[in-house]
């Protein structure tokens, strides 16, 4: 069964591109395989898929780097000078992009301020205000965050200290449990923030015999601590 032709396009669906690849990688590495056992000829093949993986094929007994001297003999070029020469070229860039930068900062520390004109001074000068505003716009808001913290913090206390009055007022108000207090305060709960004062719990009897004339009392006392 003859197969269909098929157009020479790129393959829209990732899938379908990558089992093809895989599939025509391989046979072209056997195809350069069969050509370096029979012919004795060195073959490298470097690939790079779409999603950047790296697939190499070399000649056995050989090196990249050997074949790719091999090349600029036969062509009579050298590429590792030409590489050599541009990656000197990046790196003087990056040395005056670097000094520059190292120069605006001595600047705007207060340095190196006499190779700037007039116009300069005042780019500088307006950079700087730039800089000072927003960073007091950083503090004030930093500032804000903590006040609000604190705030919250200081609702819970309120919340708490509400919550207690509510609770001793309850307290006060059920017949089986008082507060006495000895120091002539009034016996309320505001007394009873003058520290030291007693607290007195009042219970009552769970016998009828518990009291009698002369004996215990039902008021038990304890000394409240600061």
């Amino acid at each position: 069964m003859a197969r269909g032709k098929i157009q020479i396009k790129r393959i829209e669906n990732q899938t379908n591109r990558q089992v093809t690849y895989s599939k025509r990688r391989n046979g072209l590495f056997k195809k350069a395989h069969e050509l370096t056992v029979l012919c004795d000829a060195k073959v490298s093949i470097i690939m790079l898929s779409s999603t950047h993986k790296l697939h190499e094929y070399i000649s056995p007994s050989t090196t990249t780097k050997q074949l790719v001297d091999q090349y600029q003999k036969a062509l009579g070029v050298d590429l590792w000078n030409s590489h050599y020469e541009k990656m000197q070229e990046q790196l003087k860039k990056l040395k005056d992009v670097n000094r520059n930068l190292r120069r605006e900062i001595r600047q705007r520390m207060g340095e190196s301020l006499n190779d700037l004109s007039y116009d300069g001074l005042g780019i500088l000068i307006e950079e700087v205000d730039n800089s000072l505003r927003s960073i007091r716009e950083r503090k004030f808001k930093v500032i804000g965050n903590q006040i609000e913290t604190h705030k919250k913090k200081l609702r819970n206390v309120e919340e708490i200290h509400r919550n207690l009055l509510l609770e001793m007022d309850d307290r006060q108000e059920d017949p089986h449990y008082g507060l006495v207090d000895n120091g002539g305060g009034g016996g309320d709960y505001n007394s009873l923030l003058g520290f030291p004062r007693v607290l007195a719990l009042r219970l009552q009897p769970t016998h009828p015999n518990h009291l009698h004339s002369g004996g215990g009392s039902d008021l038990t006392t304890f000394a409240l601590l600061e």
